[in-house]
Formats: structure tokens, C-alpha cells, sequence
């Protein structure tokens, strides 16, 4: 088997390692402050950002998944040298440079979103996100690189524990009974990406040289709303219906006055106030991978989350 180069122990880096250490490769994953090792895959700590590391990091690698990135509100000034130093490394070693996008490029559109729809964002996440890709696809036309980028909705799935994701706002109160509380309107039907799913892209595109050279969107179960998703998850738990209420804008705009995160929401709540919906037919016409069923989704997720729960003492809904 080969070696390959994980940058980011997050939700999707994590599931992408140990997707390729089940598969038999070597596995090596790199983070600022490192992870004691498992099997089949070793831990280094340093800034990715740091390109002539990360090159050493990758010699002899046959790709690199790029699946870290930086916090939030520091993207538009740290997202740059960071895919900077990738490119310089898929360069160095002839890696295959994999990377992990998301759909802000698009900015807000009115139809779902296909991979031939243009980079029009206009806010500075979107835009910082749609030069990253830009850097790497001009590198790869150029035939200094191999590179690929594949897209996810909003990720769900067992390990997400992210506040911005649906579980991780609504497992804890609904696995108690209480209301949830939605970003946006939670009648807007949206697309939610599973997580082994993104791990099963990323690995899929890297050993595929007919997929090189541009973005492929994750296959996605049919979009669902926060509304809908909550009930599945309901009834999954047990927990009975559940209330699901709007965070009124107010709120969000006093919030944002304490909090860089809710800050830094505005920019993306179009993503939850209409229809936000990924079209993922390219990817399947043409590869094996298929979206997990959104029953399979919320049973993995629905368990993950009580086990989570119980280990941490907290009581299940009665």
C-alpha cells in the first residue's frame, strides 16, 4: 500500500485517516499541536502554513488531503499562506494534492448548486475560499501539480461536535426534550453532507486521475430542513416531536456584539434564511461512491451522540 498525508485531525481529517489506515495505507496526519499516535497513522505537530515542513512532511507521498484549515474569523489572512504551502508541497513531492471545499465560493444562488456554477461570492469567506481553489486549479493546468477539489454541504454525522453543525445544536436538547433553536428559517429545505461520506470523496478522487484538474460535489442525500431533519432525529431518539423555534435576528445581532463566531455568521446566514441545495449528479455519474441513506445518517448519528451523552453522565430523555 502507499503513503498519504492528512492536514487537519478535524472531523473530516480524522475520517479520512482512518478511512485510509482501514485500507491498509501508511497514514501520517499533521496538526499545530499534535495527537499521541494509533494505529496506522502517525501524529506530527507544526503549522502547515510552514512550507518547506510541510514538504519534508510529504516526500514520498502519493497525495495530499488538505482538510484543515484556519479558525474561522482569521480565513481571510491565514487561509492564503496555508494553500500556498500546500501547493509548494504537491509541487515538491508531485503528490496529489486533494482538497477539501465547501460551497461559499458560489455566494447566494436561486437553483442547486452544480460544480459549473461560477465563484461569485462576494463576501471575504467566500471569496478567500474560491482563490484557494483558483491557486491550485491554475497550478494544475499549468502541469505543475495534480490537484482536485471536492465541495461539501454543511457536514453531518456522528463526531461532528462543531456548534455551527446541525447535530451538535440540536443532539444535546433534543436527547433532554428541549426546543431547538434554528439559524434562519427551518422550513428552507438544505443539504447536509455526511461525514463518512466527505472521507470517502476525498479518498475516491485522490486514486482517480480522470477526476484531477477540477471540483466535484460530495454525494448528498436530498436537501431536508432544519425542521425535517429535527423530526428524524426525534424520532430516532425517542425523545418525542420536538419544538423548533427561529433564533429571532435580534438576538443574533446582540450575540454578535460578544461573539466572533455569530460575527462571522452574517456573512453566510443567506446559506439558512432560502433554499440551499447541492446538485452531487457529476460526482455520481461518474464514480462508484454513493450518499449513505438518511435513515442510515440519523440512526449513526442519533447512537453516536446517547453514547456520547452517557459517557459524560448525563441522563437520557425519559
Amino acid at each position: 500500500m502507499s503513503f498519504h498525508l492528512v492536514i487537519g485531525f478535524g472531523p473530516a481529517g480524522a475520517a479520512t485517516a482512518r478511512l485510509l489506515a482501514e485500507q491498509g495505507h501508511a497514514v501520517r496526519v499533521v496538526t499545530s499541536s499534535g495527537r499521541s499516535p494509533e494505529p496506522g497513522i502517525e501524529h506530527l505537530a507544526f503549522d502547515a502554513a510552514d512550507s518547506g515542513r510541510l514538504a519534508e512532511a510529504a516526500r514520498g507521498a502519493t497525495a495530499i488531503y488538505s482538510c484543515g484549515g484556519p479558525p474561522y474569523p482569521r480565513w481571510a489572512g491565514s487561509w492564503p499562506p496555508l494553500a500556498s504551502s500546500l501547493c509548494a508541497a504537491a509541487e515538491a513531492t508531485g503528490a496529489v494534492l486533494v482538497m477539501l471545499g465547501n460551497l461559499y465560493g458560489y455566494g447566494p444562488v436561486d437553483v442547486p448548486m452544480t460544480e459549473d456554477l461560477p465563484l461569485a461570492a462576494t463576501g471575504p469567506k467566500g471569496r478567500v475560499r474560491a482563490a484557494v481553489w483558483e491557486q491550485a486549479r491554475k497550478l494544475h493546468d499549468q502541469g505543475r501539480i495534480r490537484a482536485v477539489e471536492v465541495r461539501a454541504s454543511d457536514f453531518f454525522g456522528p463526531s461532528v461536535t462543531d456548534g455551527g453543525h446541525l447535530a451538535a445544536r440540536v443532539m444535546p436538547g433534543l436527547l433532554r426534550g428541549k426546543p431547538v433553536s434554528a439559524l434562519g428559517d427551518p422550513d428552507a429545505p438544505h443539504s447536509w453532507t455526511y461525514l463518512p461520506d466527505v472521507a470517502g470523496a476525498l479518498v475516491e478522487v485522490a486514486a482517480q486521475e480522470r477526476a484531477w484538474g477540477r471540483p466535484w460535489h460530495v454525494p448528498t442525500e436530498p436537501a431536508l430542513s432544519v425542521r425535517e431533519m429535527t423530526g428524524l432525529l426525534a424520532a430516532r431518539a425517542g425523545s418525542g416531536p420536538v419544538a423548533v423555534r427561529r433564533i429571532p435576528p435580534a438576538v443574533l445581532g446582540v450575540g454578535s456584539l460578544f461573539s466572533p463566531m455569530i460575527r462571522e455568521l452574517k456573512e453566510i446566514r443567506y446559506q439558512f434564511e432560502r433554499p440551499f441545495v447541492v446538485d452531487s449528479s457529476a460526482y455520481e455519474a461518474r464514480f462508484v461512491l454513493r450518499a449513505t441513506p438518511v435513515g442510515e445518517q440519523v440512526e449513526a448519528t442519533v447512537d453516536w451522540w446517547r453514547e456520547r451523552q452517557a459517557a459524560a453522565g448525563r441522563p437520557p430523555v425519559r
